[in-house]
């Protein structure tokens, strides 16, 4: 990812460029493009106001970000993103929804470009799992929050995902996960880490909770088989695990077809873990 990270997503090579395990494939983006404030940020839409400045960090294809926006229709929406292409595609999304109070810019969560104070909502969604120091993201995140605005995270636990049938080639699948964003610096059970990172960085206001994302379904098999399929065999994630000699290519093709035979399977079902905060930032520091 040659611009500068929204999140440390991944390890930093001997020439400082950051690495994003998932990268931006399509099958990637298939994924992104699926969310909806519905389904990934459940847990702060009842806290959200008409005129409400929402700061969206990792914002990808921008699903989340005009949801968030239709929301708040006297407010503003700002989705910061390291990957310029993928924001293109995300204006494209507020355009066709006829959203005019959304804008979308490139940024560091380590550095944010915006003063003490900017948002009443700070928002990242599968983010914290990605960073080198979470902690040091959360600080940075309430600092641009107003006193007595909410910062709000949800990342999954790649260790307490479950599925059925329990295919050996899906267990690889999440050692081999596991190794590869490991090894890019990040943390994939950050689900169950969020309230001790939040406490870290100083937050004390904090309601935790949990939700999953469930895919049991004829087509909902069909379209998460086939895009972890693809990720798997196509995705900077199978470049990064052949690089890191996590894997060869015989393994990546067997993880490849576990995936479409779950999928054929009629009693196939997969859940997806979340933690969740709702972290309310102090009136006076």
């Amino acid at each position: 990812m040659p611009e500068p990270s929204t999140a440390r997503k991944g390890r930093t090579g001997e020439a400082g460029e950051v690495v994003y395990v998932h990268g931006h494939h399509e099958s990637v983006l298939r994924s992104h493009g699926w969310r909806t404030a519905a389904n990934s940020a459940a847990y702060l839409l009842p806290e959200l106001r008409p005129a409400m400045r929402i700061l969206d960090i990792g914002c990808g294809p921008g699903t989340i970000t005009a949801d968030l926006a239709a929301l708040v229709p006297q407010g503003r929406v700002t989705g910061l993103d390291p990957a310029g292409d993928v924001l293109e595609r995300a204006r494209a999304v507020a355009a066709e929804r006829g959203l005019d109070n959304v804008e979308f810019t490139t940024g560091d969560v380590r550095a944010l470009r915006f003063p003490d104070g900017s948002f009443d909502v700070v928002h990242a969604h599968q983010v914290l799992q990605h960073l080198g120091d979470p902690v040091g993201a959360l600080r940075e995140m309430r600092r641009v929050s107003r006193p007595g605005g909410l910062i709000a995270v949800r990342d999954s636990d790649y260790a307490a995902m479950h599925w059925y049938p329990l295919l050996p080639g899906l267990d690889e699948w999440q050692r081999l996960y596991m190794r590869v964003a490991r090894a890019g610096g990040g943390e994939p059970d950050a689900g169950r880490r969020l309230l001790s990172w939040a406490r870290s960085a100083g937050l004390t206001e904090v309601t935790a909770t949990a939700s999953a994302w469930c895919f049991a379904t004829p087509a909902d098999r069909a379209w998460w088989s086939g895009l972890w399929a693809d990720r798997v065999r196509q995705s900077s994630f199978a470049r990064l695990a052949l690089e890191g000699g996590h894997a060869d290519q015989a393994l990546l093709e067997r993880i490849a077809e576990a995936w479409r035979e779950w999928g054929r399977q009629p009693d196939a079902w997969f859940s997806v873990p979340c933690g969740e905060l709702l972290c309310r930032v102090p009136l006076v520091n």
